[in-house]
């Protein structure tokens, strides 16, 4: 039996052993923008995987929208589950394609680490105020690259980021691993949103279009397994993490229904004027007295506009945090009354 100088070598091994030759080998990284000393028992992606989970913006996510705003239950998706089960997909993605699933795993448990409270309305409202937009794939790279560990950053691998940034419909990771990310957000959110939409009474399962359960499925299981069946006999082998036409065609299909059904509906964005409110009088608060960020805000304003660091604020605060800070802001205080008559 082959002894290895260390654990990490050992994973080396395996890798070059048994993950596809299109696979993302982690002895092969581009490496961090600042150099590290080895880990002697973990690769580099399962470094960056681990520092994801202990950093302070994924640990957020579970109290930050993913459709609807504070919903009362307590099995709706919320960002976090959302980013468990992406994660959960793409590495059953790649381990039938033999590809790297520590790298898998790091780049869908950070590619919505930048997401704003409110889910999707919140990004909207935020890309209408910021003079240069805003952008939640981009923003997520910004945490892991500059407002982590109070303003230094994560230090990630380039794959990482790369994965992070392109995980977006129709962006193009360097990476096959960044690949199964970019299908699997799509698998999961599709499948999650029309389950919590389902659960709310917004739709019926009913309503799902015949051809397309007799495509994919008539459950989240049997859907999932259709893309993720469709993946594997359409890439196996192949640079390309891509499932065949009818799959696709299929999904997209689906897509468009949430959107026309429920994403676009009053039931989702029923509170969205609110939020852009309350968001919209923050952030022009916070433009005029940048001092009274948080001092890891304040410290960043002498690096990045003041602007910028506005939206780093706002986008990372949970769906509660944002309204606490808002009532602080502007809502005034309980006033303690007194008896007058018996003073």
């Amino acid at each position: 039996m082959e002894k290895y100088t260390n654990i990490r070598e050992k994973t080396y091994a395996i890798e070059r052993a048994f993950l596809s030759p299109y696979a993302a080998k982690s002895e092969d990284t581009l490496g961090r923008d600042v150099w590290e000393e080895p880990c002697e028992m973990r690769t580099e992606y399962q470094r960056d995987r681990d520092r994801i989970i202990y950093c302070k913006a994924f640990v957020r996510l579970k109290n930050k929208t993913q459709v609807f705003f504070s919903p009362e239950g307590d099995h709706y998706v919320t960002r976090l589950t959302h980013t468990l089960d992406v994660a959960q997909i793409a590495r059953s993605l790649a381990r039938a394609l033999s590809l790297n699933e520590d790298l898998t795993e790091a780049i869908a448990l950070g590619h919505d680490l930048g997401h704003t409270p409110f889910g999707h309305s919140g990004e909207r409202i935020l890309s209408k105020l910021s003079p240069t937009g805003f952008r939640h794939n981009e923003q997520s790279v910004r945490v892991v690259e500059t407002l982590e560990k109070d303003g230094k950053g994560l230090n990630l691998t380039k794959e990482v980021r790369d994965g992070i940034l392109n995980h977006k419909m129709g962006l193009k990771p360097c990476t096959l691993e960044g690949m199964c990310v970019n299908v699997a957000d799509r698998i999961a959110y599709i499948n999650h949103d029309l389950n919590d939409a389902i659960r709310a009474g917004i739709l019926q399962q009913s309503d799902v279009p015949e051809d397309v359960v007799k495509v994919l499925g008539a459950t989240s299981r049997e859907r999932i397994n259709t893309a993720i069946k469709s993946v594997y006999e359409n890439s196996a082998g192949k640079p390309q993490v891509e499932m065949d036409e009818e799959v696709f065609s299929a999904s997209e299909k689906l897509r468009k229904f949430m959107f026309d059904r429920v994403y676009r509906t009053k039931y989702a964005r029923g509170e969205e004027e609110k939020a852009e409110r309350m968001i919209s009088a923050m952030y022009e608060y916070f433009n005029k007295h940048p001092e009274k960020l948080p001092k890891t805000f304040v410290d960043l304003c002498e690096r990045f506009p003041t602007e910028q660091v506005v939206c780093d604020y706002l986008s990372s605060m949970t769906d509660r945090y944002a309204v606490y800070t808002f009532n602080a802001l502007f809502v005034p205080g309980g006033w303690t009354f007194i008896d007058e008559l018996n003073s």
